[in-house]
Formats: C-alpha cells, sequence, structure tokens
C-alpha cells in the first residue's frame, strides 16, 4: 500500500523566533499586541473588583484556608457559621444597660396594671347599669360612666369621684322622659364593689330632663296634634281632630310652668278648632266661646244674594249685623236694598262678631246655606274645655323612686321642654 503524502502547512513569510531560517507569525498574536495590557485582578476588562477587595475597602479580612501544594490553587469554600452570629446578637443584647431594662419592664407593669383597671371599670359599670334598671324598673338599661384614676383605689376606699348617669325613656306620669342624664360626684359605697353591693350616697347631683317633642305628639297625638316650640315657655300644638266624622283643625298654645319642686304644669291658652275656609269655633267660657266665620267665608257671604237673604231671614242674626227687622224685610224683597246693606264697610265685620252656634242649632237649613254641616256645628257646641286641654296635657312629675331630686329653669328648647336636675345627700339602694 502505499504511503500518503503529508502536505506542508503554510509558511508565514516572517521568520518565527523558535525556528531560526523559518518565516512564521501568528496573526492572533498580531490582534493581541492591539488590546489593553491582561490585568488578572480583572480579567474580563469590566472594572469589577473581587469581594476580597470589597472586604478589603471595608476594613475587613476574609479568612482563607490554607493553600495547598503550589499558592495558585483555588482558595477552598467553607460554611457560613451561624453560631457565631447568634451569639453575636445575644451579646448585643447583653450590652443593653440594667437600668434600660428595668425601664422597660416597668413600662409592661404599668401597662398591665392600666388594662386591669379598665376591664373592672368595665366590669362595675355593667353592674352597676344592672342593678340601676333592676331597682328603678326601667324599661331600658342607662348608661353609666365612672369616671377617675385609677378605678382599683377608688374601690378600695370605697369613694367614687364621679359618675355620669343617662336613662332613656323614663315614665312619667302619662308621657315619658326622652333622656334623664344625671352627673353623680362624692358617691360613698356601701358594701364591695361589684361583687356585695348594697346601696351608695351621693354627696351632690346635677343634670337635665328632656320632654321632646317627638314624644309627646306619639304618645298625646293620637288625634294626630303636633308639638313645637313657640317661644322660650310656650308650645304650640297644631293638628287635625274628629268631629261627628269629619276632621276639623286644631290649634293651641300652651305656657309652660313649675309645679312645686318635682313636677311641670302647663296652662292651654288661644284654642280654637277650624272647619277649613268656613269658619273656626274657639271653646270657653262667655262671651268669646262659638262659631265664627272666616274673612274670606264673609266675604263671599256678601257678595251672594241667596246666602245674605238666608242671614237676614233670621231676626236674631239681622239684628246682630245691626239691620233692623223693616230693612231686613225690605232686602228681601228688593235686590238694590239687598246690595246697599251687603255693600255698606260695616257688613263684614258685623258679620265676623256672629257667633252662628245658635244660628245653626236653631236654623240648619241656614247652615248648609253658609257651608257649615249641622251635626259638625253641634258637636262643636258640646264639646267642652277640660277635653280639649286634656288631650293638650303636657305636664308631667318625677318618678317616685327619685327622692330628694328637684326641677329647676324649666324652658323649651327646638328638641322639646326641658329642666335642670338638682340634688344632695341622696341614698340609693341600703345605706346602712
Amino acid at each position: 500500500m502505499r504511503s500518503p503524502t503529508r502536505i506542508p502547512s503554510p509558511q508565514s513569510s516572517y521568520p518565527h523566533s523558535g525556528s531560526p531560517g523559518v518565516h512564521y507569525r501568528n496573526p492572533y498574536e498580531e490582534l493581541g499586541e492591539l488590546a489593553d495590557p491582561y490585568d488578572p485582578d480583572d480579567p474580563l476588562g469590566l472594572g469589577l473588583t473581587s469581594d476580597d477587595d470589597d472586604d478589603a475597602d471595608l476594613g475587613g479580612r476574609r479568612d482563607k484556608p490554607a493553600a495547598s501544594g503550589s499558592g495558585d490553587d483555588d482558595a477552598r469554600w467553607s460554611p457560613p457559621n451561624h453560631r457565631r452570629s447568634s451569639r453575636r446578637r445575644r451579646g448585643r443584647f447583653r450590652a443593653v444597660p440594667r437600668t434600660a431594662k428595668a425601664l422597660i419592664g416597668l413600662v409592661v407593669l404599668a401597662l398591665l396594671l392600666v388594662l386591669g383597671d379598665r376591664f373592672a371599670v368595665m366590669y362595675a359599670e355593667r353592674k352597676a347599669e344592672q342593678e340601676l334598671q333592676k331597682k328603678l324598673n326601667l324599661a331600658t338599661a342607662p348608661n353609666v360612666t365612672i369616671h377617675g384614676f385609677p378605678f382599683l383605689t377608688q374601690v378600695l376606699g370605697k369613694d367614687l369621684q364621679q359618675v355620669d348617669i343617662a336613662v332613656p325613656d323614663v315614665a312619667a306620669d302619662r308621657v315619658s322622659l326622652a333622656e334623664v342624664r344625671a352627673q353623680a360626684q362624692d358617691i360613698r359605697i356601701v358594701g364591695d364593689l361589684p361583687s356585695s353591693f348594697r346601696g351608695a350616697t351621693v354627696g351632690r347631683m346635677k343634670g337635665d330632663v328632656l320632654l321632646s317633642f317627638e314624644d309627646l305628639s306619639r304618645e298625646l297625638g293620637a288625634s294626630q296634634v303636633r308639638f313645637r316650640a313657640l317661644g322660650p315657655s310656650s308650645v304650640r300644638a297644631d293638628g287635625k281632630l274628629p268631629v261627628a266624622g269629619q276632621q276639623v283643625s286644631l290649634h293651641a298654645q300652651a305656657h309652660i310652668g313649675r309645679q312645686g319642686d318635682r313636677g311641670i304644669s302647663t296652662s292651654v291658652t288661644d284654642m280654637r278648632l277650624d272647619i277649613p275656609g268656613i269658619a273656626t269655633y274657639r271653646p270657653g267660657p262667655e262671651p268669646r266661646p262659638g262659631l265664627y266665620l272666616h274673612k274670606k267665608a264673609a266675604k263671599q257671604i256678601s257678595e251672594d244674594s241667596e246666602k245674605a237673604r238666608a242671614l237676614l231671614s233670621i231676626p236674631s242674626v239681622a239684628e246682630k249685623l245691626g239691620v233692623s227687622p223693616v230693612e231686613a224685610g225690605q232686602a228681601l224683597n228688593d235686590e238694590r236694598r239687598l246690595d246697599e246693606i251687603t255693600d255698606s264697610p260695616r257688613f263684614v265685620p258685623a258679620l265676623l262678631a256672629v257667633n252662628l252656634v245658635q244660628a245653626a242649632n236653631d236654623h240648619p237649613q241656614l247652615a248648609r246655606k253658609l257651608g257649615i254641616d249641622p251635626t259638625v256645628a253641634a258637636a262643636l257646641a258640646r264639646i267642652k274645655v277640660p277635653e280639649l286641654t286634656n288631650k293638650l296635657e303636657l305636664s308631667f312629675q318625677l318618678p317616685e323612686k327619685a327622692k330628694g331630686i328637684r326641677l329647676a329653669n324649666i324652658g323649651v328648647s327646638p328638641e322639646g321642654i326641658r329642666a335642670d336636675l338638682t340634688g344632695a345627700g341622696l341614698n340609693f339602694g341600703k345605706t346602712r
């Protein structure tokens, strides 16, 4: 078999330093001469530094394992020592001064004492609310707030600085007090709080009560009567009242005053019942009570010939109008004479002053012609003042169990009737 022929490598025309007389040069060496000098600490030429350099900059030193063999071998890796960092943390805590540790402990203890004191206050308030509701027969539990800190020292001394009580919906005769607020001070406890509480003595007390118009309208307004403030001591009542199967408008004023030291009284004035657009009935003693036409209705009658003749046909009414029987007789048959009488400036004022109660009762046809139902007119005449004032009775008395408490400074606010409460040396429960 024929031996293969070796093809010689191409020779460079440049002489090679290792082979005299042979001219050879690697082209990559020529490119390498153009590059920056090689830096063993930055082989990629990116300007980065090794971790060892960073540790050197921070002033630290990284422990290296001993090199085996020549110094060119790579450094051996070792796992981090977590125990050393844990000991370091414990060492830092040991470095906290004992004074600071004591202060921290005192703060924690104080917080625990405050929380315990507040929990004791809430428990005592809850027990007091239950006891007050039971002893005073309240429909709703009151809201009790105990003031003063610390509470536990007050309990040990059986002397509370101040207790605020708010009681909603307290029954007082025919009405309910919307809210009773009291501030009791210098309270001496009889028994032990909260388990064996028997009673208390209140050094002094102040507060206020509210009789709201909303409650008055709901409790007394069976006839759809509504109450509102009219002045600092007056209340206005407006609404509807059923009379003989019809609704008439009710209007009245009630003046508020004090009845003794524990009650509020009212005096009703300017009461009237309106038949809308026709007449007003004013109950009461003579000479004021009666059924009187509205001014608009009186003008319409003066312009209506048929209604005017019906009035003049009754001698008692014609006489009250200032028309003589002769003139009345002429007006019944003479239209011109009737116009002279009804167009007179004094006719309408005179008609407004005529009490139509008796005329409506004696002459039902006249009442119908004037737009008045005779049945309603008769029912209005039978209404007595006490019956109406009873519907508007706003007075009340404090409950008997609230002994030693007095009312003062009674007045009217937009919300209702208000009064201040005062008291001293009050006893609740068993004080011996």
